[in-house]
């Protein structure tokens, strides 16, 4: 009999918390939320924050207030954002760098990435493109390969941070062409392209959605874009491959929140950046960019969750076999 009610008391209980968990969704959001970005406005990851989170504010019924958090490649945000409450009204938009890259970058990480965050969802994906100054020498990918290599003792490469997206798809390309340049980090993408506009730095690695103006404007070079095909942005742009150097990296973008946030606030998080996704203008602005917009499988925060454990297993070994920065 005892058992018995200790049973019936454990179910009570399971019933009241699903019941309190599906009332707080039903009245979520009642206030603003604060969508933390982990880099300097204007850098891709705020772009495409702000392109969804415009959509998603008007779905929900409250502003999506974005919050720039720049440091440490996007780490500092990410660890405000882990020790946010768990309530919904604090998210943030990750990357691969500070969702995946950080595990190997940082030995003393203040969270881990598939351990501290629920999932929301898959945002774009971003192409990688390889870049340079506009009077940068080399005419094509074949030149810049054999100049790099020639001149790297006198050469340095742009990044957004330790364990940004700029900074790992380029540890890869260095490490493809056995180079290791001077590295000069910034606080953020956006800081760095107009180092890399005015001239101030030789090279560096970022996605296609900060850099299509730039392009096609001629105030930086595009040399090659680590997809299997060309973007339709950047048409003269070839790939890696067709230059001959194996060169594949394609960012992503995606919203997470504090680990612990109720699921049915979860559910109506993800549903409002499905329902962006599938926004006809919302769509035009991410595709104008050069993003890839992530398709019904790939918006589930189940997907997110795997998407996640690959790419952290992926460059963990990239970044420990990387040349140390001068």
């Amino acid at each position: 009999m005892s058992l018995m009610k200790t049973v019936a008391g454990a179910l009570a209980g399971f019933a009241i918390a699903a019941t309190s968990q599906s009332a707080l969704a039903q009245d979520y959001p009642v206030r603003p939320i604060t969508l933390i970005v982990p880099f300097a406005a204007g850098g891709p990851t705020d772009v495409i924050s702000r392109i969804v989170g415009e959509h998603m504010s008007r779905t929900l019924g409250q502003q999506l207030v974005i919050e720039n958090v720049v440091g440490a490649g996007g780490t500092t945000a990410a660890t405000k954002a882990k020790n946010a409450a768990n309530d919904g009204y604090t998210i943030i938009t990750g990357h691969m760098g500070t969702h995946a890259a950080s595990v190997a970058l940082y030995p003393n990480l203040a969270y881990h990435p598939s351990k501290d965050f629920e999932p929301i969802a898959l945002l774009a994906g971003t192409p990688v493109v390889i870049l340079a100054r506009k009077d940068f020498p080399p005419k094509d990918m074949k030149e810049f390969v054999a100049y790099v290599k020639a001149n790297a003792d006198t050469l340095n490469m742009a990044h957004a941070g330790v364990g940004s997206v700029s900074h790992v798809s380029c540890l890869a390309l260095n490490s493809i062409l056995g180079v290791n340049p001077v590295q000069v980090p910034f606080n953020g993408t956006g800081p760095a392209m107009n180092a890399l506009v005015g001239g101030q730095v030789d090279y560096m690695c970022d996605q296609i959605v900060n850099v299509v103006p730039q392009i096609n404007g001629g105030t930086i070079k595009g040399y090659a874009i680590g997809t299997e095909t060309r973007a339709e942005t950047l048409p003269n742009v070839p790939t890696a491959k067709e230059m001959g150097v194996p060169f594949e990296v394609s960012a992503w973008n995606a919203m997470f929140a504090p680990k612990g946030t109720p699921k049915p606030i979860i559910d109506k998080l993800n549903a409002a950046a499905v329902k962006a996704l599938d926004d006809d203008n919302v769509r035009k602005r991410l595709l104008e960019l050069g993003s890839v917009i992530p398709d019904k499988a790939g918006r589930t925060s189940e997907a997110l969750a795997s998407l996640v454990t690959k790419e952290i297993d992926r460059w963990t070994p990239i970044i420990k076999s990387a040349p140390q920065p001068k």
